[in-house]
């Protein structure tokens, strides 16, 4: 894909809840849940308009759950490997089919569900879902998919075998002593032989901080002995999921987030998505990966499009603004990944990591301005916002299961209050002017960069000039884009782009050395800059190895522009 696009992270179950009246590990009769309904023509059109390109839809799938629906033949799963009321989104309990407490008819969940896919289209949105290879619930059981199911014609004899779905623990039971205490509770479910749990977790007995609900999945890789590959002939595994990639392709998506991709041999992604691609090409392939050393081999060979920049820029940012690091440290962070920057997708939160606006992290999302300035302008990697970071949510409730940790659950039935007034903002049920002033100013800010990212050439599509090795700063970070395309009255555009991480300073003195100018061939000389923040309108006289003034807005950033005649 070219230049940069916006992803916009959703978890529906709580995004579209609007109960302001939850309690915590209430069911969901009590707190209710989002639903497909809730993605309705206004609320994709508003999100499109905000600037987001893509919606990753989070949860969609069918997982592990507590809850009954009698209705449909459902019964609710076993508590002992079951996180939470709702469950874990990412203990899938059936590939082929979606979570029915989405839906408004449990029984049309899917006819509901493609709707959703066809408004998000309609409204000029592409659709990522996500795509969980590694484990699977515990409790794994398809009533869609009328093939033999995983694990169906496993020899349980064995711990290993190429043509198991899964790994076992011969002659073991699977024992939760170490996830509870409730003996009645334990004693409610058998698994004889223990398979082992998704986090490559080989023992029996796993703990509460272990993926316990789940099941690692096996790709041919003999763990117990070295590791050792059974690629050929391909495992079972291999084919079953890439059914299940092709299934929802069919159903509508446009790319996948694959969850612990880097748990998953390459081999198997290499086959995998050059699959996908050759029935839809334009499909994307996002890894959430963690480990630096593996970026190029899942990239160059496993064929992804892009990669979670978690333990780069993601952390790097974190503890700048949190002043525990040094703005130098950011420069490492491109360079690390200079030659695939643009495949790395940036972002300052998603289910994973504590909301900005949380006690855990910043305590104030506008302390975050500065680093959302950098990982969005940065460079043409394509950004992700996770739902109600625009607006402050804090993540501060005990939902249930996780307690208060800065997240908003993934494991309850819940709503999130600062997104339930923004959801009915974005549905035209309240006016902007309905939401209170600081989640306006907030939006406004976010939508403003977005806008930036978007529309300027220079930010979506142009080339990045570091320029913190000659303005060495514990605060203050800069950099300049130029646009890559030739406007049609032979002009390009060239953007500062300036953050002060401590959200003091009134102005910051930009060094500008030579090389800079002979980069980019650039002339000496006297250029009118727009500032994109404010609109004001000012000459600045650039010069070799000299410095220009920059001013500082409110939040800490500055952006300003130039056109260059050519």
């Amino acid at each position: 894909m070219e230049g940069k696009f916006i992803i916009y992270q959703i978890l529906l179950r709580v995004f579209a809840n609007t109960n302001r009246k939850c309690v915590s590990g209430g069911s969901l009769r009590l707190n209710g849940s989002g639903k497909f309904s809730g993605m309705s023509r206004k609320v994709l059109e508003s999100l499109r308009k905000f600037g987001v390109t893509h919606i990753w839809y989070t949860g969609i799938i069918e997982h592990a759950t507590a809850t009954p629906f009698g209705q449909i033949g459902l019964r609710g799963d076993n508590r002992l490997v079951v996180k939470g009321e709702a469950g874990s989104p990412y203990a899938i309990k059936d590939y082929y089919d979606v979570n029915p407490c989405l839906a408004d008819n449990p029984a049309s969940r899917m006819e509901e569900f493609e709707a959703m896919v066809e408004r998000t289209h309609k409204a000029g949105l592409k659709v990522i879902l996500d795509f969980v290879p590694n484990h699977l619930s515990r409790v794994y059981g398809s009533d869609v998919n009328p093939t033999p199911g995983f694990g169906t014609e496993d020899d349980t004899s064995v711990a290993f075998s190429a043509d198991n779905n899964f790994y076992y623990l011969p002659g073991e039971h699977f024992n939760a002593a170490n996830i509870t205490d409730d003996k009645a509770l334990m004693d409610s479910y058998s698994e004889f032989p223990a398979k082992v749990t998704g986090n490559d977790c080989f023992t029996a007995s796993p703990g509460r901080n272990d993926w316990y609900e789940t099941v690692k999945l096996n790709y041919g890789i003999d763990y117990a002995n070295g590791g050792q590959t059974h690629f050929d002939p391909m495992p079972r595994t291999w084919k079953m999921m890439l059914d299940v990639l092709l299934y929802w392709c069919g159903k509508g998506a446009d790319g996948f987030r694959c969850d612990m991709a880097e748990m998953v041999p390459v081999q198997f992604w290499e086959y995998a998505i050059r699959e996908v691609k050759r029935v839809r090409k334009e499909v994307i392939f996002i890894a959430e990966i963690y480990n630096p050393s593996l970026y190029r081999e899942y990239l160059d060979k496993g064929g992804f499009d892009y990669l979670y920049d978690k333990v780069g820029l993601y952390d790097t940012l974190k503890g700048v603004s949190r002043s525990e690091r040094s703005a130098t440290e950011i420069t490492g962070c491109w360079q690390r990944v200079d030659k695939f920057q643009s495949r790395m997708l940036n972002f300052l939160e998603n289910h994973d990591e504590q909301r900005i606006a949380s006690d855990f992290n910043l305590g104030n999302p506008f302390k975050a301005i500065p680093e959302l300035a950098v990982s969005l302008l940065l460079n043409k990697a394509p950004f992700m916002l996770y739902f109600g970071q625009e607006v402050g949510e804090r993540g501060m409730e005990s939902e249930g299961y996780s307690g208060i940790d800065g997240r908003t659950s993934i494991f309850d039935y819940c709503s999130a209050p600062a997104v339930t007034d923004y959801f009915e903002y974005l549905s035209g049920k309240r006016p902007f002017n309905g939401l209170d002033s600081s989640k306006r100013e907030l939006y406004t800010i976010y939508a403003r960069l977005l806008e930036i990212a978007m529309n300027e050439d220079a930010i979506r599509n142009g080339h990045t000039f570091d320029l913190e090795y000659v303005n060495s700063s514990e605060h203050v970070f800069a950099f300049a884009r130029r646009s890559r395309h030739i406007s049609e009255i032979g002009q390009e555009s060239l953007v500062f782009v300036t953050a002060d991480f401590s959200q003091k300073a009134g102005y910051a003195n930009l060094f500008l050395p030579r090389y800079f100018f002979e980069c980019w061939n650039l002339k000496e000389g006297a250029y009118t800059f727009t500032d994109l923040l404010a609109g004001n309108i000012e000459t600045i006289d650039l010069r070799y190895d000299a410095s220009i003034k920059i001013r500082f807005g409110r939040y800490g950033i500055a952006i300003v522009k130039a056109h260059i005649v050519l």
